[in-house]
């Protein structure tokens, strides 16, 4: 059973950074900014760059030309969509 707890986790280690966990009130806040949610041409080309084969994520920073918070993020997208398997050594594939 995922909780909470996990689902931070797991968030924290893909963007590699401590996340903060604020109570309701503290959390309405403003939408996101259009530059913090990934173009969907970011998106369709890492997904071009994807397979069932394992890349590593440091391939596909640096392939994509893009940066290492985007494709974290469309990781993230994918992982929650049940779409992104994870292998050893920083390695992922589409599942």
């Amino acid at each position: 059973m995922t909780d909470a707890a996990d689902v931070i986790a797991m968030t924290e280690l893909i963007l590699g950074k401590s996340i903060s966990v604020t109570s309701a009130e503290e959390a309405a806040q403003p939408p996101l900014e259009p530059s913090d949610i990934p173009p969907d041409g970011e998106r369709t080309r890492l997904l071009a760059m994807m397979g069932p084969a394992p890349v590593s994520i440091d391939d596909l920073v640096r392939y994509s030309n893009t940066s290492a918070t985007t494709v974290r993020s469309v990781l993230l997208e994918l992982e929650n969509a049940g779409r992104l398997e994870r292998h050893g050594a920083g390695l992922v594939s589409l599942g």
